[in-house]
């Protein structure tokens, strides 16, 4: 019996109910609510925050950023307070969390990045890890302008940081955060090293 709830509970607070968290679109239900239409039929065609700022809303995408960093954050949340802070639940919960943002049963199983989405999950996991990585980010897109490429070193940065500022496990979901996150910013690869690769613009339209 208690083997059958650990497999329950395993199953709907560390993967299902995480992954039907980071599968909603925010960016997408936001801009249209703001009544810009459909946030697919601009930019990079992606729905996550970067590519609500170049709408020139700035608001908007601060929401978005805002609503994909929680739902990723309340996945883990949620999955400590039914594991316990020190078990493995939280953690799958927060991987859980960010495939439901890139694969989103929404969007035909296509979705965002997984940036933000992301950022939330790690600063519920390790708050420490979760400010560096963020400074991280926001250093290098200062910087550089690419969004793409401060993301990329974020997140390669959060696994390394995690070794010093958590623990093993912690290190290897970050790990594995950073291999989606890296998979899912292929053709921003391509584009950073032929240089074609879009600025980020602060400016509003």
């Amino acid at each position: 019996m208690a083997a059958a709830m650990d497999l329950f509970t395993l199953a709907l607070f560390g993967l299902a109910l995480p992954f039907l968290f980071g599968s909603i679109p925010f960016g997408l239900l936001i801009t249209a609510a703001a009544g810009l239409g459909d946030i697919r039929a601009i930019g990079s065609g992606n729905v996550g925050a970067t590519n609500v700022l170049r709408t020139g809303h700035r608001g908007l995408a601060l929401a978005t950023l805002v609503a994909d960093a929680g739902k990723g954050a309340l996945a883990v949340i949620l999955a400590g307070l039914i594991g316990g802070e020190g078990a493995s639940l939280p953690l799958i919960a927060g991987v859980a969390a960010v495939l439901g943002h890139m694969f989103s049963p929404w969007l035909q199983f296509k979705g965002g990045k997984g940036v933000a989405t992301s950022a939330g999950v790690m600063l519920a996991l390790s708050w420490p890890v979760g400010i560096c990585a963020i400074l991280v980010w926001l250093g290098i897109a200062w910087r550089f302008r690419y969004s793409s490429l401060a993301a990329l070193t974020a997140a390669a940065a959060a696994p390394v940081l995690a070794v010093f500022l958590a623990n093993g496990q912690t290190a290897l979901a970050y790990l594995i955060i950073a291999a989606l996150v890296a998979m899912r910013h292929h053709e921003n690869i391509k584009r950073l090293l032929s240089r074609t690769e879009s600025k980020i613009s602060f400016g509003r339209k």
